[in-house]
């Protein structure tokens, strides 16, 4: 299990606090910028971060994303690079620590003069460097679905916004005739923040919330809370928890004789990755909200999935948070190419003046250039006993990011 210590966990502890009071009512956080940060653009090549967890609990999630975003470099220079040169990857290890995230983002930006930084998962590793990216007016891409109420300007968001996966998975869940929900997540931002919108939604959509309990992350003790999950007898389990917690909950989840059929859980943060890591025997038939899967159909999905095995393994995965990590990639060569410099002011503008789209494994993208967010297709999948995710519904149509869910009425009160 990961842990801080000393003045280290003191000072994540202080962080996470901030971070759940931002999380909770949706600020924007504005910091006093110093000199822009510049890319080192001197030699043949450009540098770029990649900001992962390699070790701690999150490691189980973070290898593959760090995985992906190499997959998409190596692509990249092979066909040429980027406004004719090469990247050139600095990766460093977050160690699942959000001070350290910070740290590191610093180092990167101000010692190894990188263009971009491509990294970060959990909510509270984001919103630990989301001022660092500010205060040095540098470009941080973001790969996983988040709690919404946030925009930085300099924050590309390339996973789901909350109307992207959370709403969609909940209008799943009430097509299904749900009409009860427990609520089982890690005590941390994404979680607390997440509940806070499901729980505004189950108000106004005749749905009870009979439950709702948190485990610190990295909790490996499940069977108390999976006692109350299983007396309080809800329609459907809505699982936020992040990490290896996972493993342990479903495995607790099935000896307490809780299956899909009886009570279904609905995750937003396991991918085929996990899936593989915690066992199909425990998951099997239950269901994820993404907006990609290994099996989503499409000639750019089989190239991406092709390319990924051959590279690390054929019996490695994909996965949503690895797939929006590789598009990132791509995204920011399509900015630095159509501003025509590595500039953060000129690519940053460059988005913002639209055009900025890519032919993804998921389907189409597009950068919504006001708020930095990407139109995503919301997909709901249920787990095989293969370890593979099968798509069960989908939005039909990319999804306008709405961060700050500006058109639910139901969400007034959370920003």
């Amino acid at each position: 299990m990961y842990r801080v210590r000393g003045r280290r966990a003191a000072a994540g502890a202080a962080i996470l606090a901030a971070a759940l009071t931002l999380g909770a009512c949706g600020s924007r956080t504005d910091q006093t910028p110093t000199a822009p940060a510049a890319a080192d653009t001197s030699g043949s090549t450009v540098k770029v971060g990649l900001l992962n967890s390699l070790s701690g609990t999150m490691a189980i999630s973070e290898v593959t994303v760090k995985n992906s975003l190499m997959l998409a470099v190596d692509e990249i220079n092979a066909a040429g690079g980027v406004l004719g040169k090469k990247i050139e990857p600095i990766s460093e290890d977050g160690a699942s620590d959000w001070p350290t995230f910070a740290e590191k983002s610093q180092k990167l930006i101000s010692q190894d003069h990188v263009a971009a930084v491509f990294g970060c998962w959990t909510s509270a590793s984001r919103k630990a460097v989301k001022p660092v990216y500010e205060k040095n007016q540098a470009l941080l891409f973001y790969p996983v679905q988040y709690e919404g109420l946030e925009q930085s300007p300099y924050i590309y968001y390339t996973g789901a916004t909350t109307n992207q996966q959370i709403v969609p998975a909940l209008d799943y869940l009430k097509a299904q005739g749900k009409t009860s929900l427990y609520l089982v997540g890690s005590d941390y931002v994404f979680p607390r923040t997440a509940n806070k919108i499901i729980k505004a939604y189950a108000a106004a959509n005749g749905m009870k919330v009979l439950g709702e309990d948190y485990a610190p992350l990295g909790s490996t003790e499940f069977s108390t809370i999976t006692n109350k999950v299983k007396a309080a007898g809800a329609s459907a389990v809505f699982n936020t928890l992040n990490g290896d917690s996972n493993v342990a909950f479903f495995k607790e989840y099935k000896s307490a004789g809780l299956t899909a059929d009886k009570m279904p859980v609905l995750s937003v943060s396991i991918a085929e990755e996990e899936v593989k890591s915690i066992g199909t025997q425990y998951l099997a038939d239950q269901l994820t909200a993404w907006n990609y899967y290994q099996t989503t159909p499409g000639a750019a999905n089989e190239k991406f999935v092709k390319a990924y095995k051959a590279k690390y393994g054929a019996d490695k995965p994909t996965s949503d948070p690895m797939e929006a990590a590789y598009v990132s990639v791509y995204l920011w060569k399509a900015m630095v190419e159509k501003a025509g410099s590595f500039e953060v002011a000129k690519v940053k503008a460059a988005s913002a003046g639209g055009g900025i789209t890519f032919d993804a494994p998921e389907g189409k993208v597009t950068v919504d250039g006001p708020t930095q967010h990407v139109y995503k297709t919301a997909r709901i999948g249920k787990i095989g006993s293969d370890g593979l995710i099968t798509e069960v519904w989908n939005s039909g149509e990319p999804v306008k990011p709405d961060p700050f869910l500006k058109g639910y009425s139901w969400a007034g009160s959370l920003t």
